[in-house]
């Protein structure tokens, strides 16, 4: 089928003079590697794939690599095959298109260890409950200007200031363009709170196709901001002293054409299963941490006062639980509810971030959880005493005490499969070691341009 699909493929795509496809995946570092293909072999590339080592799996963000009982070494090959449903044209990089990968065995069966395979899984497991998802990735980066490799903000604009839209104008309204014809259909895009920094908003799409764009818009970001002379950094961790860069997630749950996150009787029109998924999540946050904020340097961006949400808790548009509630305005909640997990950064696979985020949610419908009460105000604004009545914990502060807490996960364990889970438990602690001895400004110098 992929043949056929790409005999018509070929024909648009010679019409336009495109003549490279980039074919990617997101490695266990968070990193998006690639293969170049040209266009003249995308009959063959779509129905065998292109090769790459497995050795892939134990990548780590400064291009070193480790080893694990389930991978490492230069022996053997896998396939990356591209989704040529999911393959766009880049704007921003002309004469190029780009697809993402699904990782096989030369036999054509997906390796234990691709990203999307996982993720699938976990969306079947969601359908046998006769429930689907949404999503969407919130993306913040922040623009350089300079030739060297330190961060200099390349606007002078206040905060979620218009001056930062007037000094960027040519450069935003390309962004919004290239992404709008990629099909990534821009819902916001604006100034945010730190130097040089932006967000974007894409519409939601099912958990696959929104992990798919998060890889797409990001290079599309990238690529936009070097053809106007600047350098893009999506690290969780820009100066030692600013705050960083998230990736959140927002998510619903749907029964047909049901939210199941606005149609109940519970508190904020929840459903009795969305409340137990949330408080799976809520219940698995610690150890998820490990996948969703999986750098060092990740830690460095969740801190009490910087709005990462460093705190297991979880509110109505509280922005500094972890998991915050968006009840969507009054006249569109039914549409519009959602939650979001906001510890979640682009050191992350978005793949990954999703498949753990419904595994952790389908263990909390499998038990039965309920959530506690809210927290509707800042919880670092309450004193030790005053959190620990209400049962509000402080997210593991390093990755080493994240790390920790997934190795011990059997529900992780299961949703990854035992050769993912103890290959990314491998990268972590290699990254830790790869930092054991530097500071907050060699984490950081050692971070800013990976991601």
């Amino acid at each position: 089928m992929n043949a056929e699909v790409a005999a018509d493929l070929l024909v648009e795509l010679n019409a336009d003079q495109t003549r490279l496809l980039a074919v990617t995946f997101i490695d266990n570092s968070g990193i998006a590697r690639v293969k170049g293909v040209p266009l003249d072999r995308l009959a063959e590339v779509a129905q065998w794939g292109v090769g790459f080592s497995p050795v892939a799996d134990v990548y780590l963000l400064d291009d070193g690599f480790t080893e694990s009982p389930s991978a490492g070494g230069p022996v053997g090959d896998l396939r990356l095959l591209p989704d040529l449903g999911e393959l766009a044209r880049l704007p921003a990089q002309p004469g190029w298109a780009w697809a993402p990968a699904d990782r096989v065995a030369q036999s054509g069966v997906p390796h234990p260890q691709c990203h999307r395979h996982v993720l699938r899984e976990q969306c079947r497991r969601l359908a046998a409950h006769g429930w689907r998802a949404s999503m969407a990735f919130e993306l913040e980066w922040m623009l350089s200007i300079g030739d060297g490799d330190e961060f200099i903000p390349a606007t002078t604009g206040p905060a979620y200031g218009m001056t930062r839209m007037v000094e960027l104008s040519d450069y935003c309204v390309e962004l919004a363009g290239a992404l709008d014809a990629q099909g990534l259909h821009v819902q916001q895009l604006h100034p945010e709170y730190a130097a040089g920094q932006f967000e974007v908003s894409v519409a939601a799409a099912e958990p696959l196709a929104a992990a798919d764009h998060s890889v797409l818009a990001r290079q599309t970001i990238r690529a936009v901001g070097q053809r106007h002379g600047m350098r893009t950094t999506f690290a969780p961790s820009v100066t030692t002293d600013g705050v960083g860069n998230g990736m959140h997630l927002h998510f619903s749950m749907w029964d047909g054409p049901r939210n199941l996150a606005a149609d109940g009787d519970g508190p904020f029109g929840m459903t009795t299963q969305w409340s137990s998924f949330l408080a799976g999540v809520l219940d698995r946050l610690p150890e998820m941490l490990a996948v969703t904020a999986p750098s060092v340097a990740s830690y460095m961006r969740l801190q009490p006062g910087h709005w990462s949400a460093p705190f297991q808790c979880w509110g109505p548009e509280n922005r500094e639980a972890a998991l915050r509630i968006v009840p969507g305005a009054s006249g569109q909640w039914t549409v519009a509810a959602n939650a979001e997990v906001k510890t979640v950064d682009a050191t992350a696979s978005p793949y990954l971030v999703a498949a753990v985020v419904i595994a952790a949610g389908l263990d909390g419908v499998e038990r039965e959880l309920t959530l506690p009460p809210p927290v509707e105000v800042d919880p670092g604004s309450l004193d030790a005493a005053a959190r620990e009545s209400l049962g509000i914990e402080r997210l593991p502060t390093n990755l080493a005490v994240a790390t920790d807490r997934f190795t011990r996960s059997d529900v992780l364990r299961a949703a990854l499969g035992e050769h993912l889970h103890e290959t990314l438990v491998a990268v972590r602690r290699a990254e830790m070691a790869t930092f054991a001895d530097a500071d907050d400004a060699g984490i950081v110098d050692g971070t800013r341009w990976r991601h």
